[in-house]
Formats: C-alpha cells, structure tokens, sequence
C-alpha cells in the first residue's frame, strides 16, 4: 500500500492504520510507542496484519475500496466496495477507552449479497513473535510475553497456517460486529463492550468536541480533519502529543532517512498548542502545558528535545533487522537518538509556548515561571554554541541562524512576562543578551551580496526554517533582509513549488545532515512559505499554494511529513502533526486579520 492508501483511527492512547484493502497493517497497544500487534506496514502480511472486505477473485490480490471517508466530523471509517454481486461497506473505529483498548470492525451489507473474507495475523513486538493461541468460550485469545488480545467474531473461525480466516456473506440488513481487545497477558480479560452502542458513543464523543471549534473561514473541512487528526495523536492520560503514531517510513523511498516519530518533541507539540488555541481549544492546551512543566522538571541543563508520551526521557535507538521496512527501506528503528542532541531552538519554542499559554487566558502560575527562569539562566550560557538545529543534523554541528532567533525569542518572551506580569527577573541583563543576539544573527547570518539570511554562519546554504524569521517577531515582513530571503527560498529551494528543508542534493549538502540519499519536499515548510508570502501582502500567491498543499492530502485529508515531487508520492512518517499544524495556522491566517505576535519586552 501507498501511504496514501492508508487511514487513521485511534482512541487517543494509540492508533491504527487501515489501507484500500480493508487491511489493518499498523497497531501498537497500548501506547502509541508501545510495540506493534500488526506490523505489515514495515514488512509483509507476515508480520502482523487484519484484513476485512470482499474475497475478490483468486490470484487478482485484494480488492481495493471504491470510496472511503470519516463519517461527518469523527474519527470513524466507512470503507465501500463496489463489487460485481453488490456493495458492502466495512466501519472502523477505536472507542474511547475504559479499561483496555479495542479495535471495532463492523460488516453492513448495502445492496445485493457479497461473499466476504476475513483474515487475522497476531504477531507481537514488532512482528517478531508468533502467539500462542486458543480457543475460548467461541473466541480467540493470543498469548506471547507480556500481550494477550481477544478476537470477537460473530462469524466461525477456521484457524490454519498460523493465521485465522473467516468466510461469510454480506447482505442488506447485515450487521457483523468484530472486536479486538489487549490487555496484559497477566490480567483477567477485561469486560466485553457493546460495539453497536460503542459506536454510537464514539459519534457523539468526536462530534461534541469538534462543537467546540472556532474556526469558520473558508476551509473549514481541511481545518477540523487536521485539528481531529492533532486530537487523536494526543496521549489523553497525560496530555502528551506524538509527532506521528508510525516508526521508520522513509523521507526517501529505499533509503536510510527513517525515524521513530511516535515521541513527544517540544517544538512540534508547542506548534500544535498554538494551532490548537487558535482553534478555541484552551483545555488541550492547558493539559499541554501541565505535561510540559512535568516533562522538563529539573534542572535546565538536562532539558530534551522530546519526550516520551508519559515525560520518559530515556528513548534508546535501536534497529529492528527483521523487519525488511516500508518497501525495502532500511534500517526500521525504534527510540530516536536525537534525543540527546543539543538543539537550542527548542529555548525558543517553550518560552514561546508558555507566551501563548498566557495570551490565551490560562491562568499563570509560579511553578511555570520558576522553570522559565532557570532555562533562561541557562540559555544565557548556551546560545552562543554551535547545535544540531531544528532538522536534527547528524553530522557535525553548525551555528544554525534559526537556532539563534529561536534562543532571541526565548529571551524575549522572558521579558515580556517578567515586565507585564511582575516576576523577578535580571530585565536588563536579558534584555543585552537578547539585543547582542540579534545584532549578531544580522550580521553573520546574512549575506548582504545575495540578500538572503543563510543556514548557518558563515554557509552559503538555505534553510527554509528562515521563512520563520517574521513569524516570530524577530524583523518586520517589511524589512528588505526578510523579502529577499523570501525570494531566496523559493528561487533556491523549491521543486514544482514545494519547499525543500535544505538542499541535499550534492555531497557538501550531504555532510550538512549527515546522511547519504535526498528527500522529498518538506510540507511544513510549504506552509511557511504561504504565510510569508500572506505577511508580504501577497495573498493570491499565498492562497495558490495553500490550495495546492490541501491538493497533496489523500482521500481522507491526511498528510504525511514530505510529499516526493519526483514519485509524486507522500512520504515519511504519516499522518504527521508538523503537517497538519501549519496546515491550521495558515489556513487561520489567511481568513482573517493577521495573528502573527510581534510584540517584544
């Protein structure tokens, strides 16, 4: 399956992933970073896979849906097939949890009589274990290590080849529950759920809290599926947001650029609070920031780039050598390494967020800005080291300009709340550390002969990250230094009109990151040009190209991290939340007056 083939469900403490096919090729349980019981999305059917839909005839593969969508404003599926004898439709949703997940597969005939098959692939901890199996009470239970999962089937199961199958037939008045449940293998099974009933709720729960979205302009639909999608990669028990549900999809097909996503990165999750403020979702926002104070207590020094969904903080890589990756791409990986690196835009992005936290009316509190106050102390001694930068560079590190305005930025949201809300602060030392911030960023990370900030001082090279630097206030949208950068970017950077994160296409670029092959366009980063261009008054163009990424979504709105303009194929890890974020704020600014915070201390 294309990753545009591919669906999202989940009951916002994991996720599944459901293809044309009627396959449910990705679930980890009962975290989003917990290991998988289908697996088949890295590897093949063999590593753990469940298929629901028409039988289809021998030798032609799986039939594919003739149409999918979301029922209304939910995170419920509706899958139809066309087939020659009539249509059937399969539903898929993940209700909101009690006790321990489940997976909910409902068969309803629409026309006519559909022969149907069922097939179900167990495998545990990355397709690595095959369960031990048994039948109870008419139901399947699966046992390996510390998982066990329950099937429920209404249909009779013939069990062979590792593997259990079904045949049935879909009729009109057909309404076939099947129901997949884990728990750990050394509790008692958990209750049984009505899944008609859970469906019903499960309606009601997506629609009551889309209710409370504020956003009306013109795109409303593209607004409410990403803000759905930011939702449901929202950890519920604590707060925490994943960047992604899936591990090692490839930024190039084949190639080695694949990362575990399903972690809580600071700077991603403080965009999706932005996006989520914006949207009138103050209580997500302020269940963000409660597990942002939890995750970084301690001391400023020992602050990390990401997280774990609960605030774990030891995130070890590993590789996964059986598991052959998303169409050959290797190595699969588990954990992220970047954990350790030093990325001092992140300063930046939490000052940023606790900035937002207040605009927003949550109500400040004295904990929070102790924190603040130490990592200021901190980045005081900090900013002026070279870093990773915000793309997590693999190679060596670099005096990435974007770090620089970032930790310009913390410095000046940190004066801006000590000055309005009265705190204890050393007001004119910040206030020097910040102006020397920017009196050096101008004059080493700009090129005056081209006119265009760069990468990194000293580099020749373009990052689209510069795309932020009036975003956040650092220079007006007027100032020439931000309009030819602009022009930069989109003369250097961009492929059919999708911006690049930064060229990789010869072997200096290739030293920059560290790491062999390209990538595709970073859709983010398209965003960012759209609402430069919005500040520079170029409102057609901005809207063109906003129009032209909603075009990049599949059929049901999703986005992964990069679009290949090459393949013309969506690629990395998906759905991704740095995708749909800016997918939000722009769509906000461009319906309305403009949002972009430009005040300073």
């Amino acid at each position: 399956m294309r990753l545009e083939d591919y669906a999202l469900v989940g009951d916002m403490q994991s996720a599944a992933l459901i293809g044309r096919d009627g396959s449910i090729d990705w679930l980890c349980t009962p975290r989003f970073d917990s290991p998988t019981c289908f697996a088949a999305l890295l590897g093949s059917e063999s590593h753990g896979h469940w298929r629901i839909g028409p039988a289809g005839d021998p030798g032609a593969g799986h039939p594919l849906a003739t149409r999918r969508r979301y029922r209304g404003d939910t995170l419920i599926l509706e899958s139809e097939w066309d087939t020659p004898t009539g249509t059937v439709r399969v539903i898929d949703f993940m209700p909101h949890r009690d006790r321990a997940p489940d997976l909910v597969r409902i068969v309803e005939g629409v026309t006519g009589r559909v022969p149907m098959r069922m097939e179900l692939r167990l495998r545990f901890d990355y397709g690595r274990i095959v369960p031990w199996v048994r039948r109870i009470d008419g139901h399947i239970q699966a046992i390996g290590g510390p998982d066990s999962v329950w099937l429920r089937s209404p249909v009779p199961l013939d069990g062979h080849d590792l593997c259990h199958r079904a045949a049935f037939t879909a009729e009109p008045g057909t309404r076939l529950a099947f129901v997949v449940t884990w728990h750990p293998s050394h509790e008692p099974r958990p209750p049984e759920i009505d899944p008609f009933r859970q469906l019903k709720e499960t309606e009601l729960l997506w629609n009551e809290w889309v209710s409370r979205c504020t956003y009306t302009g013109p795109w409303r639909d593209a607004v409410v599926r990403s803000l759905i999608t930011l939702k449901a990669l929202t950890y519920e028990p604590t707060g925490g947001i994943v960047a992604a549900p899936t591990t090692s999809l490839p930024e190039d097909i084949g190639g080695v650029r694949n990362w575990d996503y399903r972690y809580c990165w600071l700077r991603d999750a403080a965009m999706t609070l932005d996006a989520l403020i914006r949207c009138g979702f103050v209580d997500e926002a302020k269940a963000w920031r409660e597990w942002l104070l939890r995750a970084i207590a301690g001391r400023p020094q020992d602050l990390q780039i990401m997280y774990g969904v609960a605030g774990e903080r030891r995130l070890t890589e590993l590789e996964l050598d059986w598991l052959p990756g998303y169409e050959n791409s290797r190595p699969v990986r588990i954990g992220n390494g970047a954990v350790k690196q030093l990325q001092i835009d992140v300063y930046g992005e939490v000052m940023n967020t606790f900035h937002l936290a207040r605009r927003a009316g949550i109500p400040p509190d004295r904990r929070a800005w102790a924190i603040q106050r130490s990592l200021m102390d901190y980045l005081e001694t900090k900013w002026t080291e070279p870093d990773e930068g915000l793309w997590e560079i693999r190679g060596r590190r670099r005096h990435f300009v974007h770090s620089k305005v970032m930790a310009w930025v913390a410095l000046d949201r940190a004066l801006h709340a000590a000055r309005h809300l009265g705190h204890t602060a050393p007001l004119e030392r910040w206030r020097r550390t910040r102006d020397r911030i920017h009196a050096e960023v101008c004059e080493r990370g700009f090129d005056p002969v081209r006119g265009t900030f760069t990468q990194s001082y000293g580099s020749s090279e373009l990052d689209a990250a510069l795309l932020l630097i009036p975003q956040v206030g650092f220079l007006p949208p007027t100032d020439p230094r931000v309009i030819g950068t602009v022009e930069a970017v989109r003369r250097e950077l961009t492929v059919d009109g999708l911006v690049m994160r930064y060229a990789t296409s010869d072997s200096d670029a290739n030293r920059v990151d560290g790491l062999p092959g390209t990538e595709g366009a970073f859709l983010a980063c398209s965003f960012w040009l759209a609402d430069a261009l919005a500040l520079l008054n170029r409102r057609e163009e901005a809207v063109e190209l906003f129009e032209h990424l909603l075009g990049l979504r599949n059929d049901v709105g999703l986005l992964a991290e990069e679009y290949d303009p090459r393949l013309r194929r969506l690629v990395g890890n998906f759905p991704q939340a740095f995708s749909h974020v800016p997918l939000i704020h722009t769509a906000c600014a461009l319906s309305g007056p403009g949002t972009v915070d430009l005040a300073t201390g």
